[in-house]
C-alpha cells in the first residue's frame, strides 16, 4: 500500500496555535503533519503517512485498509 492510497485532510490552524495548516490521515491513528500553506501541509501529510506505514510494517503492526469516502462518490 502507498501513502497516496490514504485520504489526507488539510485544515487551517488558528493563529493562537501558530497559524499554517494541519494535515491528518484519518485512517492512520496519530498520523499528522503541518505546513505554512495547504500544499506544504498536504505534501507533509503524505510524507507522514509513508513514515507511519513503514514504521507499522517494521513493527509488525496491523495496517488499516484505506476507507473510501462515500460522499465523494455519491
Amino acid at each position: 500500500m502507498s501513502a497516496y492510497d490514504y485520504e489526507i485532510d488539510v485544515r487551517p490552524l488558528p493563529e493562537s496555535l501558530g497559524g499554517g495548516y494541519l494535515a491528518t490521515a484519518p485512517d492512520l491513528p496519530g498520523c499528522m503533519a503541518d505546513g505554512e500553506t495547504p500544499e506544504e501541509a498536504l505534501a507533509a501529510g503524505y510524507d507522514a503517512a509513508a513514515a507511519w506505514l513503514e514504521t507499522a510494517a517494521e513493527l509488525g503492526r496491523d495496517i488499516p485498509a484505506p476507507k473510501m469516502d462515500e460522499r465523494l462518490y455519491a
